[in-house]
């Protein structure tokens, strides 16, 4: 599976070791009370522009994680 800007959240979460990724990066959203609701449409793409993470190095790391 390869992660871009488009793949959900739902898609990235079926890692236990993407999931370690996303909360080094603080991702709100893990801790969002609407997370369960929200989660099958959020694109990590769309997370990182509103929260200013780098979604270049991001995705370098989850992809890393899915070649093993």
């Amino acid at each position: 599976m390869k992660i871009t800007k488009d793949t959900t959240l739902t898609e990235i979460l079926k890692n236990t070791e993407a999931e370690k990724i996303l909360a080094k990066y603080n991702l709100p959203c893990l801790g969002c009370s609407f997370f369960q609701y929200e989660m099958e449409s959020l694109k990590i793409g769309h997370i990182c522009k509103m929260y200013n993470i780098d979604i270049e190095k991001l995705l370098k790391e989850l992809n890393g994680v899915y070649k093993k």
